[in-house]
């Protein structure tokens, strides 16, 4: 069973930076990983993923040009910096693992979640 941490979280003003840190333990299959967030009374949505074969990335239109996904498949860490936040970016981010190569937006190709970490941007 793979454990995913996620941390980094907090609150911001607009314009503000964050980096959000996730860190995998446990038996881990992992061939791609994402970020997604859900903000109060709405649905989970993805925000970027990274392949750890190839290193492909793909990104939300959301979030194109102010957050980076990145990685370190031997520390087993996965990380998105977020830069210029807007209020509309505060949710609860959450990592995920996936055992396909090519990286996904689709929430039910991930198999393992994390717990989430909170972000406030105040306008």
């Amino acid at each position: 069973q793979v454990q995913l941490v996620e941390s980094g979280g907090g609150l911001v003003q607009a314009g503000g930076s964050l980096r959000l840190s996730c860190v995998a333990s446990g038996r881990t299959f992992s061939r791609s990983m994402g970020w997604f967030r859900q903000a109060p009374g709405k649905e989970r949505e993805f925000v970027a993923a990274i392949s750890w074969i190839g290193g492909s990335l793909i990104y939300a239109d959301s979030v194109k040009g102010r957050f980076t996904i990145s990685g370190d498949y031997a520390k087993s860490g996965l990380y998105l910096q977020m830069n210029n936040l807007k209020p509309e970016d505060t949710a609860v981010y959450y990592c995920a693992s996936s055992v396909l190569m090519t990286p996904t937006t689709a929430l039910h190709s991930y198999a393992d979640w994390g717990q989430g970490t909170q972000v406030t941007v105040s306008s």
